[in-house]
């Protein structure tokens, strides 16, 4: 190339990016990582000063007469993993749908740290405050790709401009490839999502809470239908989130509760049974009135047919192996 083209190139190079600056300035103002500062909302930061992030004072809720959640107190430290147990209605869900913002309750108080009252905060509020459900039944994009899932989670503004305008930084590429090595699906980046197994759709759905930077994690019965194999992994998971965020898990799988909990709280008909170690919970005189009743000081019947028969086994498994809740 002659000197003289070579001065023509670099003329007209510099024509170009005078050319698209603005656009490019204009594209800058509406990533989706930023927010412009007249649209940021007033970040409030849960004080955690007494190492509780979660209170939980005489709690109330009824529907038509019947007392989903009576008088329940709970207190949730920083870095703990909390599990939830008892009987269908015994209010467990219902307790995550008020510390959601999902069902408004009757009376009663719940902070996040000292500060702020999620009673006077709506879904997306406490969403943003960085409080993540993950429910029973996962729910993934299936048409979309494992990697797209996490990043449609990410925490971004989600305006229709920055999102027209979207493009992933190199941040948040790697803050995804990090969410992907603890749910252990790295390998799976770019698989669909309905592909997935049923354990991998769940660790999928906790990653996309994982990446929209929770402090608090609420999962709903995360092992159910799992295999033995995807159940082990999922204990794993869950006990290596604990720490530098709080989970609260409920589960009905009580080997696995026992393999992930050093605290159990056990609910019955609204409100705190009983609260200690797994051992403490199975062997709380309370706790076997409520769930076996009579049973636990009876001894077996004779079996006289098949009815008779799975009760003594009921029995039977009480006295071999202990109390199941």
């Amino acid at each position: 190339m002659s000197q003289n083209n070579a001065k023509q190139f670099d003329d007209l190079k510099r024509f170009e990016a005078k050319l698209n600056a603005p656009f490019q300035s204009l594209k800058t103002s509406f990533r989706r990582d930023q927010v412009w500062p007249f649209l940021m909302p007033n970040e409030t930061k849960a004080n955690i000063d007494k190492n509780i992030l979660l209170y939980i004072e005489g709690l109330n809720l009824s529907f038509d007469g019947f007392k989903a959640l009576n008088d329940l107190n709970l207190y949730i430290n920083q870095g703990e993993l909390r599990c939830l147990i008892g009987a269908n209605g015994a209010g467990k869900s219902t307790l995550m749908d008020v510390i959601t913002g999902k069902t408004q309750c009757d009376s009663g108080q719940v902070y996040f740290g000292q500060n702020i009252d999620l009673l006077k905060q709506d879904e997306a509020s406490i969403a943003n405050l960085g409080i993540g459900r993950k429910f029973q039944k996962p729910t993934v994009f299936e048409q979309q790709s494992v990697f797209d899932n996490l990043e449609l989670s990410l925490k971004a503004n989600k305006g229709v401009l920055p999102t027209l305008w979207a493009k992933i930084t190199p941040l948040q590429q790697d803050k995804i490839q990090h969410v992907l090595s603890i749910i252990g699906l790295s390998k799976q980046a770019y698989q669909l999502a309905g592909s997935l197994s049923h354990g991998q759709k769940q660790w999928l759905e906790i990653g996309m809470l994982l990446v929209s930077e929770p402090r608090l994690l609420l999962v709903d019965e995360p092992v159910a239908g799992m295999t033995p194999q995807e159940t082990e992994r999922t204990a794993e998971l869950l006990t290596s989130l604990a720490g530098e965020r709080t989970v609260i898990v409920v589960e009905h799988d009580m080997e696995f509760v026992r393999s992930i909990a050093n605290k159990v709280t056990v609910l019955h008909q609204g409100s705190v049974l009983a609260e200690g170690s797994m051992q403490e919970a199975q062997s709380n005189p309370e706790v076997i009135e409520v769930y076996l009743g009579e049973e636990a000081a009876t001894p077996a019947p004779k079996v006289k047919n098949p009815i008779d028969k799975a009760n003594n086994n009921k029995v039977s498994l009480i006295a071999d192996k202990g109390v199941k809740i």
